[in-house]
Formats: C-alpha cells, structure tokens, sequence
C-alpha cells in the first residue's frame, strides 16, 4: 500500500462550488446544547436544535477558510464577498422569529477597509419580505447594513475581508441568562431555494477522485456533528474509501439530557437520541446507501463524564469515577448497573433503527468495553452495583499491577463473566431491533490496555472466556498506542494471544491501525501505514485506519499501488536463491543522483535515493545441467521479475565490519525509554555525517544475536518484518544492539532467461542478473 500526505497544489483537479452551497455550511454552540445541519434536498439546508438554557445560542456558520475538507478537496479561500448576492427562502419553528429581538442574526466578521477587526450584525428581518417565520431574504454584499433599525442604526458592511459569518439561533425565551428552561425545547430552520450570483459567487473547489483501494475508513460523531453528513460521504468516496464505514456514534452528543441538581444529565423523556442527532445520523445512513457505503455502528461504555449519573459510574475503591485522560473528561458506565447498561440497550436499539430505515445492511459494534484501571494500577470496579453483583467475591485490589492472590484473581474472573453479560446483552438488544434483517455483530478491543504488560492478570477481567467465538461474528483489534510509540512490531504476538484466547482466527478478525491526535505528530502516519500493511499480510478481513478527521486535516491519502511498483503488488515469496554463487558473481552498488551543472563549472546534486540499491548477476552459480533446471524451475515459479525472494549478498550480508560471523553488539539498534520493545534492525555504513542506514528486513533464522546495556540476550523474538521484539523494555538510557545475517529482496531483472547446454560446457559464465526490491513492508 502507498500512502502520502498532501496538501492543495495548483495543478490538482479542481471544479467550481456556488458559494454557499448547503453541503458546506456547519453549525457551532456550545453545551449543553445541540444543533445539526443535513443537506438532504437540492438547494436547501435545515438546521435542527434542542436548547436547555435561556442563554443556549446555535450558531450556522459560512467560512471563508475550508478548515474541515482534505486538501484535495476543500474549496478556495476567498474572503472578498464583493459583487455577491445571496437569496434564500427561510422557514422556521421553535426558534426566535426573525422579527424579534435576538431574533436570527447574521454576524459578519472580518476586517473594514482599513484592515481593523470589525463585526457588523445584519438583522435578517430587514432583508425579508413575508411572515416572520416564513420570509424571502435577499442579500447584496455591496449594499449591506449592520444595525437593528434601518436606516437609522445603519452600520455599513465592507464585505472585502470577511473571515466568517453565522446566523444565531436561540429559544423562544431567550434572555442571555444562565437560567434553565422549564423544559427541553426543540427547534428547526430551513433555508430553500438558495441562489447565489454575481461574479464574486463562484469558488474553485478540489475534485480529485483517488481510486478504489482496500483500506476501510473509521470516524465518529463527536468528530463530525458540525458538518452536513453530505459533506463527510463526498470525503469518504472520493479519497477512495469503500465497503463498510466505521461509525463510532459518540459519548457526548447523542444523548437527550434533564436537568437536576445542577447539570445535566442523560434522559429517556422523548426518546433516548436528541433530535438534531438523530436527524443528521438518518440523513447520514441514507447518505451512506446512496453512496454504495455500508455502516457499522459503534457503540462503547464511555461516557461523557458531566452528562452520567453517578451511580452509573465505575469507580475505584476509595470512590474515585474512572475518567478518561480526553479533556473535558468521559467517565466509563459500569457493566453492572442495570439502569446504565439498558440505557445503552436502547441507544443500540435507535441506531440500528435508523440503519434499518435506511435499508443498510446493520451491522454494530460494542466498542472497547472493559473495566477501567485508574493511576497508579487502581482498578474501577467497586461501584456500590459492581459491590452488590460481586458480593463476597468482591476483595481489595491495590494495585492490579502487583502480584495477585487467589482471592483477587477469582474477582477479576467474576468481573469478566459481568462484562460479558453486559456485551451479551447489548448485542442481544441490537439484534432483537433488527429483526429478521439480521445483524453482524463486531467486539473491538484495544490491545494496550486489555493485555497491560504491567498488569497482566487484567485480561482475565477484560477479555472474558465468554467472548470466546461464536459470541460475535467479528472480533477486531486496535493498538495505536503501540503504532505511534514505535511498538508496532507487539501487534502480532498479540494477536496471537487474542487468537488463542478467544478463537477468532485472523480472517475472521478486523484491525484499526493508527490515530495522529495533533497535526505536529503527522509523521506518525508512516508508522499508521505500516501496521495497516502488516495486517493486510496477516490474513485480516478488514483494515480500517482511524480517523476521518485527522485524514483531512494532515492531508492523508494511500492507494494499493496498481501499476507504480510499489506496495502490495510487489510480491515476495520468502525462498532463497536456489544456486550457490561463484567467486566471480559480479556486485553494483548503485544510487541516483540529479546532477545539474553551470556554464562555470559548479555543480548542484541532489541524491533521490535514501538507501543505496544493489545489482548482481548470480550467473556464476550456474555450472550444470542440473544447475539450468534448478534456476529454470526457480525462474517460472518467481513469474520471470513478478515475484521477489530472497538472495544472500557474497560481499555484504553479515552486520560484523569483518563480514565474519555476528555478534551480539555489531550495530546500535537504539535505547530503551522504559515502554519501548520494538527495535527494527539495520546496518550503518561510513562515520561522522557521512553515516548512513540501511534498513535490514531480512534477517536469516537463527543468526540473530541481541544485546541490552552491552549484555547479550535470548529474551526476544523476531517478528513477521524481521525486527527485534524483546521480552522486556530496557530501561532509559539503555543501549540496545544486535549483530545478523541477513538477505536481499531481489527480483529478476528481466522477464527472460537466456542460458544454453553450450554455456557452461564451453566454461562460459550466464549471465542472471538480478535486481533489489524494497521490501514489501
């Protein structure tokens, strides 16, 4: 699989967007609250909200700036809004009306004239002909005043440098006070019939449509509730994602809320999803249908901490709630309390529902359940309904870390078979929702905390026997922590844990590769890329790389590598050369260097290769008839230069400085940081700043020698990419090295293989050349 990040060129395909096309607008406010905005109709936006507060205010906002679109496909920056007109028919309910104070304002900000930072407030009302709720607006850029009273409040907008504009939402009471509403209030508005023109209405916008390839795609709501689900399929179908779409529904905007003592809190009275979310999830699936995407939809046990009541919370022994490390922080909901874990039944239940009434297959996923391990190795399993359920099982855990004894581990036992009941059961509600359309049913586990190094016998709790198949139809795996730390290679002894201790082998099993929270960690997608072609190797169903949003911010975009040479067509079988090679095989070290010159004799040279590339012609091993049978056979299996394989180079495959036999402290592989295991191998070649690194990925069985702070070691493994997984992580500052034998990938240079009976009986040398691959991982 090839992969690179980009960012917006010049020369990349591009179309033509009518400013303020529906698909492009979003929405904002801030909690408790909810707003949505779908694009479902041509030419027409709706906004749906709930407001709890009298001073709750929704924001549908225009940009100047596509912050939320790939680069490849984002619209232009254009802030001049000059010689644009903008109509629309509004239609409202629930909501101000646009003749009432604070009734739906357009904010405007930007710059005046002079460059200054300004806002003007453009009362729509004072554009409308109709009733206040359904009124045609007309909008001139050029002839535009700010003000509530016009002409004589009139503020005069200078629409050259404009940064945003919304128009505000807010309740029928509305009064900018921290006062609660006497009850929940849901409202709508509608624009329809939107038309722009004049010459400043035209923005170019990114039309690349990358090809199909095999990587699935993930994302959630809490990440895209303020776009238009039009807005996230076209992303989706366009950088080349297909199948299933991974669909994590949220921990804090999905619910309905009531208030009580202070806040607010999860609530049925309704129903169990607030309107705005259930609107944009429907127009979303049917969205997703259109597009030939399928939709799996996730649902976890975390919780959005300030919205959970306390009694449905795990907590630590001294009554701690298990919180997240995200900020504001989510809570975990207990597996043994009823009311929390049939809240989330029926959150299951409205999802699926709305699959179903978009004809998608449905399919749903229990997303990382577990019990939560707080600071300091404090277990969160002793809330008063986890107590109760447990009851003389439930003993003192200090420290899940440290040795266990009987006592302690019978609970963590009895803590997996209620974790267990609460999937089973969650799982059992989805399925009786959907009825005879029948479900696929998908637990994912988050390998760095279920199977904790430190805390080893937390598995017994957090990955139940009872999960083992045929629980679920899919068992799929993620460990992003491990990728972006440089601990990828601990993905395939875990998976074999995983299969040995539940029994879903790997094509039964999906993977997640990758998460970059900040745009300055973008080269951790190289590492993401890796691990998702680690897993494509493995046999898995599925990959999927999370998420979205963090592909369209950091430009992310991969391809399966049809036709470039590169990435999973480059076929390896793992066999050796068949022949050994003469004295006289001939060796070329080669590189690729621009080398420009100028009329004085100077030189500019630019080097495209980070790694050198070797030649050789294994002809020398040719010296039989038998030899031409053995390379013939060879040759047809490898299809002539299809398929690479691996060849033992006659002047360089060993990493002592001698070319002898290794040992165990030949090469600096890197040092320990107290987590890290994972040490890929390599050979540095010259000193100084003349050092270079070559990449060894084919390292011979059994010639591995490894030594930690300059002791030699049998304490690791090698993994599947041929790099080093010790046992143990070195500590801080620890030095850890290795000494080899290692092979080529090669492959044949040419489709054709030329070597007659006269050759060798005549004492002529065949000519075999061959040439090195990258290798395929």
């Amino acid at each position: 699989m090839g992969w690179a990040l980009v960012a917006a060129e010049p020369h990349h395909r591009k179309g033509w967007l009518k400013r303020f096309d529906p698909r492009f607008w979003t929405v904002d406010f801030a909690r408790p609250m909810m707003a949505s905005v779908t694009s479902d109709a041509p030419r027409a936006l709706r906004v749906e909200t709930v407001f709890y507060r009298k001073q709750d205010l929704a924001g549908l906002i225009w940009e100047a700036e596509d912050r939320w679109d790939h680069p490849l496909l984002a619209y232009e920056t254009k802030r001049d809004f000059r010689h644009t007109q903008l109509r629309f028919r509004w239609r409202s309910g629930g909501i101000k009306p646009l003749d009432a104070l604070h009734g739906p304002t357009l904010t405007i900000e930007g710059r005046d004239a002079a460059g200054s930072p300004r806002a003007w407030y453009v009362r729509l009302w004072n554009y409308a002909t109709g009733t206040a709720e359904d009124a045609l607006v007309s909008l001139d850029f050029d002839d535009l005043d700010g003000g509530f009273l016009l002409p004589g409040e009139a503020d005069p907008v200078w629409a050259g440098d404009i940064d945003r504009m919304f128009v505000s939402l807010v309740p029928p009471d509305y009064d900018a006070s921290d006062g609660v509403l006497a009850a929940p209030v849901e409202g709508w508005a509608e624009m329809s019939e939107i038309a722009c023109a004049g010459s400043g209405s035209v923005l170019a916008i990114g039309d690349v449509v990358l090809p199909e390839h095999a990587l699935g795609i993930a994302g959630g709501y809490d990440d895209s509730y303020n776009l238009t689900p039009a807005r996230v399929v076209r992303q989706i179908v366009q950088l080349g994602y297909r199948g299933d779409v991974v669909h994590y529904v949220g921990m804090s905007h999905y619910m309905r809320l009531e208030a009580a003592s202070g806040g607010f809190y999860a609530s049925l009275a309704g129903g169990v999803l607030n309107g705005p979310c259930a609107a944009w999830h429907a127009g979303y699936a049917s969205a997703c249908k259109a597009a030939g995407l399928g939709l799996i939809w996730s649902l976890s046990y975390e919780y959005f901490d300030a919205y959970c009541w306390e009694d449905w919370k795990q907590r630590t022994a001294d009554g701690s709630p298990a919180l997240t490390g995200w900020e504001p922080p989510a809570t975990l909901l207990s597996p043994a309390n009823a009311a929390a874990m049939g809240y989330l039944q029926l959150v299951a239940r409205a999802f699926v529902a709305i699959g179903a009434a978009a004809e998608l297959p449905l399919k749903f996923q229990v997303g990382e359940p577990w019990w939560w391990t707080a600071s300091e190795g404090r277990l969160c399993a002793y809330d008063a309904a986890t107590t109760a359920a447990l009851g003389s099982a439930s003993v003192a855990i200090p420290d899940v870390r440290g040795v266990l004894d009987a006592g302690q581990l019978a609970m963590l036992d009895a803590l997996g078979v209620l974790l267990a009941a609460s999937t089973g059961a969650l799982v059992a509600a989805a399925r009786d929702e959907a009825g005879v359309a029948g479900l696929v049913s998908h637990l994912l586990v988050f390998l760095p905390t279920v199977l904790d190094g430190e805390a080893p016998e937390v598995r017994r709790a957090n990955v139940p026997p009872d999960w083992a198949a045929p629980a679920f139809d899919v068992l799929q795996l993620e460990d992003y922590d491990w990728v972006t730390a440089g601990r990828g290679g601990e993905t395939a002894g875990a998976r074999a844990v995983m299969v040995a201790r539940l029994g879903y082998p790997v094509d039964e099993q999906h993977y997640f590769s990758g998460f970059v929270l900040l745009p300055e960690q973008r080269a951790q997608w190289g590492p993401i890329a890796d691990a998702a072609d680690a897993a494509r190797r493995a046999g898995v169903a599925q990959t999927f790389v999370w998420a979205l949003p963090q592909v369209a911010r950091d430009g992310f975009i991969t391809f399966d590598g049809q036709g470039d040479g590169e990435g999973e067509v480059q076929a390896f079988d793992a066999v050796d050369f068949p022949l050994a090679i003469g004295r006289e095989a001939l060796v070329v070290t080669e590189f690729s260097t621009q080398i420009v010159s100028s009329p004085s004799g100077h030189e500019q040279r630019a080097s495209e290769w980070a790694e050198a590339r070797m030649r050789y012609d294994a002809g020398p091993g040719v010296r039989s008839e038998a030899d031409v049978r053995i390379l013939t056979d060879f040759f047809r299996a490898r299809r002539g230069a299809a398929r690479a394989f691996r060849f033992r180079d006659p002047f360089d495959g060993s990493s002592a400085a001698s070319g002898g036999m290794p040992t165990a402290i030949d090469q600096w592989l890197g040092t320990g940081d107290g987590s890290r295991r994972h040490f890929a191998l390599v050979k540095y070649y010259g000193s100084d700043d003349a050092i270079q690194t070559r990449a060894i990925r084919l390292p011979v069985a059994g010639s591995v020698r490894v030594s930690v702070d300059g002791m030699e070691t049998a304490a690791f493994a090698l993994t599947d990419s041929g790099e080093v997984l010790l046992d143990a992580a070195p500590a801080d500052g620890v030095a850890v090295r290795a000494g080899f034998l290692f092979d080529v990938p090669v492959r044949f240079a040419e489709d054709r293989l030329e070597v007659s009976r006269a050759t060798f009986l005549a004492g002529e040398i065949a000519n075999v050349p061959l040439v090195e691959v990258r290798a395929p991982w």
